[in-house]
């Protein structure tokens, strides 16, 4: 899969608080004017929308300052990552336009230099062996009132320490049995400072190295001289992570090596959605979805089997911003932009998704007409199509009522409209079930000097329907997808409860039995339509010669607008 290539968004992007900090830097001459960042994901999980924020700067920074960035897997717990992961990511990352071009880098390309560093630093009396369990481990770090204890360990010789490393490093101890963690102050305030983990003991196959290794470097330890060895200037990370910039800057500190500064921004949160990996997982592997490219997913897979463009979801970003305080973005917003794309792009078909059969009584037996239809009234360069006209029609169950109220100005007995792009029709009877009484066809006549839409007499109708030829109509399956929770904030729960009760039991409807106009019958997966008056639809990789699959990607009317309306009221 090629990266899109996308000159035109080598331009500059809103002020924020790290491009303030590049600014600076270049002024100084600091990094001699370099900006180099990374992306570096763990491959433990398909990305998410809240990832895409993060490669939107990361890569969008890089490029806008004519720098580089890198992507570079965090591959250290091989006991949760997997090669499937590593490929998703680099998809996903191509999809919404950028290239790491020749800098595709992963930790365990490292791990040989890290474990030299971790030597360097017992050498130095900077790091011990503990063989404290992970439970007296916590007991003895204290709370963030009381400081902790030193580990009795802490004391062992550089020698003894050597040794019992090296041991660790060959595989002669059990999990658990040891760890290697910095010499610094367990009585710190900041509680991350308290002799912290570097290795620790895991006898599990690593989808790169195999079993060369059985001891894995922890994060903290691993992400700071990745970056140092990759001699990036600006490492980016969110908010959670500033505590942790004491030991980044620790670490690089205390092996004297290249030091790149640690900038943390406020994570991406996104109202009706979840943003947690192990969630996330849960959903999948309990089969609450159905796969990682679900589309009621927050994840980019999902959004692009749903529909969603990479323009839309980098102009959603852009709009988002970059801050240091937490905030919620309305799910509405993210809709607002994925519509605005569509509707410039996409050509419009119709379908029609409840169907109500329409007899003409006064059209011809056996006349076709092809009515010429408008592809896209936004861009007239998209030209116009043919659409076949029978006497045999179908059109929107809700397009028509028996007894209307008042306020209904669609199709009912007695009444004309328009068909789009064709005929006034007016209803003339209806035909019911005999045991249910349900309707099953309508019976209208035609004015045939209303062709094109237009009556020569001036007459005006209320509305304009939409419609298929029953005769030249595709068969089709329709996916309609909703909010995957009801609740605003899904991880808000009282104790003891499960996420898992705000799941949306609506969140998906399968529509079968709909029809769509005979254009649609050869297109592939990922192609975007809009669907006259029924919202923008894309075809699903489900689809089959003989029954095409449509996801509703989102539907016509703008919530988000109505929500900002409100607001100014």
């Amino acid at each position: 899969m090629e990266p899109e290539k996308n000159t035109e968004r080598k331009k500059e992007t809103s002020s924020h608080f790290i491009k303030a900090i590049i600014d600076e830097d270049n002024r100084t001459g600091k990094h001699d004017g370099r900006v180099h960042t990374r992306f570096p994901p763990e491959p433990n999980g398909y990305l998410h929308i809240g990832h895409a924020k993060a490669i939107h700067l990361d890569f969008g920074l890089a490029e806008e300052y004519g720098g580089k960035c890198n992507l570079r897997f965090d591959d250290t717990n091989p006991e949760k990552e997997d090669m499937e992961y590593v490929e998703a990511i680099k998809k996903d990352i191509q999809w919404l336009g950028y290239d790491w071009e020749d800098r595709l880098y992963f930790a365990s390309d490292y791990f040989d230099q890290m474990y030299e560093y971790a030597v360097q630093l017992v050498r130095e009396g900077k790091a011990y062996v503990c063989s404290l369990n992970d439970e007296e481990i916590r007991q003895y770090r204290g709370t963030v009132t009381e400081p902790g204890r030193n580990s009795p360990y802490r004391e062992r010789s550089v020698e003894e320490n050597l040794q019992l490393l090296e041991r660790m490093k060959n595989g002669e101890f059990p999990d658990g049995a040891h760890t290697l963690r910095a010499k610094i102050d367990m009585a710190h305030p900041n509680m991350k400072m308290r002799d912290p983990l570097i290795y620790r003991i895991r006898h599990t196959y690593h989808y790169r190295t195999a079993n060369n290794w059985c001891i894995y470097p922890m994060y903290d330890y691993a992400h700071c001289l990745e970056d140092s060895i990759e001699r990036i200037t600006h490492s980016l990370c969110s908010l959670e992570f500033e505590v942790n910039r004491p030991l980044y800057d620790w670490f690089l500190d205390e092996l004297r090596v290249f030091h790149p500064q640690q900038i943390e921004f406020a994570r991406f949160n996104m109202s009706y959605t979840i943003m947690s990996k192990r969630k996330l997982l849960r959903l999948v592997r309990e089969g609450y979805v159905n796969g990682w490219d679900d589309p009621r997913l927050p994840t980019l897979s999902g959004l692009r089997r749903r529909g969603y463009t990479p323009e839309s979801i980098r102009s959603f970003m852009d709009r988002v911003g970059v801050a240091k305080t937490e905030s919620i973005v309305d799910y509405a917003l993210l809709e607002f932009f994925i519509r605005e794309d569509l509707n410039r792009r996409t050509p419009r078909v119709m379908a029609v998704l409840n169907p109500l059969k329409v007899v003409i009584d006064n059209y011809p037996e056996d006349l076709t007409e092809e009515m010429e239809a408008v592809n896209n009234p936004e861009d007239a360069a998209m030209g116009c199509r043919s659409v076949p006209f029978s006497k045999v029609l179908y059109i929107e169950r809700e397009d028509f009522m028996e007894d209307p109220p008042r306020n209904f100005f669609r199709l009912a007995p007695g009444r004309e409209v328009r068909l789009r792009y064709a005929y006034f029709i007016r209803c003339d009877r209806v035909v019911k079930d005999p045991d249910s009484g349900e309707i099953i066809e309508i019976h209208c006549t035609y004015d045939p000097e209303t062709k094109g839409g237009n009556a020569p007499d001036g007459r005006k109708v209320k509305a304009t329907l939409h419609w298929v030829s029953a005769t030249h109509s595709i068969p089709a399956e329709i996916r309609l997808y909703d909010k995957l929770f009801l609740q605003e904030n899904p991880e808000d729960v009282a104790e003891g409860e499960d996420f898992l009760t705000k799941l949306n039991p609506e969140s998906r409807k399968i529509l079968k039995g709909c029809f769509l106009e005979p254009g649609l019958q050869d297109i592939n997966p990922g192609d975007t339509f809009q669907f006259e008056r029924m919202g923008y639809f894309c075809c699903d990789p489900d689809s089959t010669p003989d029954l095409p699959v449509f996801n509703r990607t989102v539907t016509l009317r703008d919530t988000w607008a109505r929500i900002q309306q409100k607001n100014q009221e």
